[in-house]
């Protein structure tokens, strides 16, 4: 049997895995849904299109929590299903609320506002493969939802961002930015897994950890990376230092987290 839900979600799972209550309003572009599935003794599968989503229990029932691109438009309806034990459906569609997310004009080297057609043939290799990355989902699920801050530093630019790089504009911020001197340590925000390490042209020496069930952590401009790939972490095991690789105006650690291959707000996860 299948039910069709139409949900406007204003409110946030708050429980002791979480670091801290999030924003009222959950369902904007970069926001996360959470979305009731009901009491069972075995989880259920949720997909959102083609897309596994995380599933955690909430006390005596299962919560499915759906990250919601910064490209959605407010309006737009995110069809979810969830299978349960024993062959029932249910459907589940997830109305987008609007967010206003501020600007912000940086001044970098030339080439990375203007790349040549080497360095653009080398994004287009390095794009393919973190999105193959991001896609990562392990069955096992994330030890805990709650984060720890990655590095001591002062916020210096927040998630979603209208980005002017030369007064030209290129991108939506996909993570927060914490500044701090080059050198400064690293650490998993939770316990997981290396699943990339890379050099990569806008991002800088970069690594990758999958908390489990789609829930990833990424951590960009790196002077040092003192991890290795399949190395399984703890929260706040040393992984790497602050630099100022890639696209950058200083030295500062980019750190984003995924849900689903899509960039959420870090706030949901920290103190």
């Amino acid at each position: 049997m299948n039910r069709r839900h139409v949900l406007q979600l204003t409110a946030f799972l708050v429980a002791p895995a979480w670091a801290s209550p999030p924003p009222a309003a959950t369902a904007v572009p970069g926001g996360v849904a959470r979305i009731r599935l009901g009491a069972a003794e075995q989880a259920p599968r949720a997909r959102l299109g083609n897309d596994r989503v995380l599933v955690v229990r909430e006390g005596d029932e299962w919560i499915a929590l759906v990250g919601v691109g910064l490209a959605a438009k407010p309006g737009a309806r995110l069809r979810l299903l969830a299978q349960h034990a024993g062959g029932r459906q249910e459907r589940f569609e997830i109305e987008v609320v609007p967010k206003a997310y501020a600007s912000q004009h940086l001044q970098v080297s030339p080439e990375h506002v203007d790349p040549s057609a080497e360095q653009l043939a080398r994004y287009a290799r390095e794009r393919a493969h973190l999105e193959a990355v991001l896609r990562t989902f392990s069955d096992s699920p994330p030890a805990r939802l709650a984060m720890i801050q990655p590095a001591h530093g002062r916020y210096s630019s927040g998630f979603g961002l209208q980005r002017y790089f030369n007064d030209q504009l290129r991108s939506r911020h996909s993570g927060m930015d914490i500044a701090a001197p080059v050198g400064t340590p690293v650490v998993a925000a939770g316990a997981g897994r290396v699943i990339d390490t890379g050099d990569y042209f806008f991002q800088g020496r970069t690594i990758v950890l999958d908390h489990g069930q789609g829930l990833l952590s990424l951590y960009a401009h790196l002077s040092a990376i003192d991890t290795a790939l399949s190395q399984v972490v703890d929260a706040g095991q040393l992984i790497g230092k602050v630099g100022a690789t890639g696209r950058v105006t200083g030295p500062h650690l980019h750190f984003s987290v995924y849900l689903n291959s899509v960039a959420v707000d870090p706030a949901f996860f920290l103190p």
